[in-house]
């Protein structure tokens, strides 16, 4: 647009190519031109917020084959409100009539091998964390394990969902069982698939497996608003959600979800829900293949093929290690590449590798990458 101003150029802010995949440091995804479409007319008119929360839900829940769904502030918020929506739904009040006292006196139980950084979420809340299991294959979680932690004060069973690896460790219960022994007690599970997408049935595959409330972040693979997240899930925990939620007061009422938010989410799901999955994948494996070929003649470099990604996330990407005397290799080539023309972002994984995830490449932008890489190489001597 001739009167549009470019905010990062202005401000001296360096734009990157993204071939590190959907890490929300570096924006997560690009949202469609429709998707910034439906914001902009979201954000030009006023209308009543719950009317459009009502019919903005039913249609998520539709289009993915739920019962319900909420929009909220991205996944880690999401986590919060669905964990206060269980608490409430523990002493059937609405969250915002509950004493401290009540809060702490409840316990979400969490496999030790999916502790992770987002779980401040439930703790923020004030419940405790009941942890069970071992991160190893030596003594795994057991269903004793879940079954003997469960007692009147648990309100909910917090699951990490990996179901290709991950970030998760070793030795944990599978989902469908930690799912029977729940439901044998009636006890809610809220399943973090922040990541999870693809495969696009996973929008509604885990709650077909009997999850209670599934958790899924609105700013990556759905390349919705990177401020935004998808809860989806059973009715009677839905309902307490958008109870518990914005724009009620209490604890939802500091994680506003905006007009534009909502529509521009829904826009990004019925687009993800249509396209065409098997063609976005042959684009990645034949790029992972560019990849391969452009260093396939180099001494110091070699590229495989991997499978999944580091998500858990079946779509493949090259991994590329360094073999040469330089020590810290891996981060000295990921710095150059960010401060170069243009800036390339690639995920780390250790001193001597590194991956580059085609998910997040536009057409024509490999071929950037690799010159870059190329260049990049040239100056640090590796052949």
């Amino acid at each position: 647009m001739k009167d549009s101003v470019d905010f990062y150029e202005k401000l001296g802010v360096s734009k990157l190519i993204n071939a590190a995949g959907t890490y929300t440091v570096i924006g997560g995804s690009r949202m469609s031109k429709k998707t910034l479409e439906a914001m902009g007319l979201a954000a030009s008119n006023f209308v009543d917020i719950r009317d459009l929360q009502r019919k903005v839900h039913a249609r998520l829940a539709e289009i993915t084959r739920n019962e319900g769904a909420y929009v909220a502030t991205g996944a880690a918020a999401s986590l919060y409100i669905a964990a206060g929506a269980c608490i409430s739904m523990k002493y059937d009040r609405p969250f915002t009539y509950l004493s401290r006292e009540q809060i702490e006196k409840t316990e979400v139980i969490v496999q030790r091998s999916h502790r992770n950084p987002y779980d401040w979420g439930i703790r923020q809340l004030g419940a405790k964390l009941i942890e069970i299991g071992y991160p190893n294959v030596i003594q795994p979680t057991s269903i004793e394990d879940l079954r003997y932690a469960i007692n009147e004060n648990t309100v909910a069973i917090f699951y990490a969902a990996m179901p290709n690896g991950g970030w998760t460790a070793d030795g944990e219960l599978e989902m469908d069982k930690t799912i029977e022994i729940a439901q044998e007690f009636n006890i809610p599970v809220i399943v973090d698939a922040a990541a999870q997408l693809p495969p696009v049935d996973n929008l509604w595959n885990f709650t077909k497996a009997g999850a209670t409330a599934v958790i899924f972040s609105g700013g990556k693979d759905l390349r919705g608003p990177q401020a935004s997240g998808l809860i989806v899930g059973k009715k009677h925990l839905m309902d307490k959600i958008v109870e518990t939620g914005f724009p009620n007061y209490g604890i939802g009422r500091m994680l506003k979800v905006g007009r534009e938010e909502m529509c521009g989410l829904l826009a990004a799901v019925e687009q993800y829900v249509t396209m065409d999955h098997e063609a976005r994948r042959d684009k990645c494996e034949k790029e992972v293949q560019m990849i391969i070929a452009a260093f396939a003649e180099a001494e110091d470099i070699s590229v495989i093929r991997s499978f999944p990604n580091e998500a858990g996330q079946p779509v493949p990407q090259a991994f590329l290690t360094v073999n040469c005397s330089l020590d810290n290799i891996s981060p000295t080539v990921q710095e150059k590449l960010r401060c170069g023309s243009p800036g390339v972002a690639v995920a780390p994984f250790d001193e001597r590798s590194f991956f580059i995830n085609p998910m997040t490449l536009d057409e024509g932008e490999l071929v950037k990458v690799l010159d870059r890489l190329k260049q990049v190489f040239s100056e640090l001597g590796i052949k």
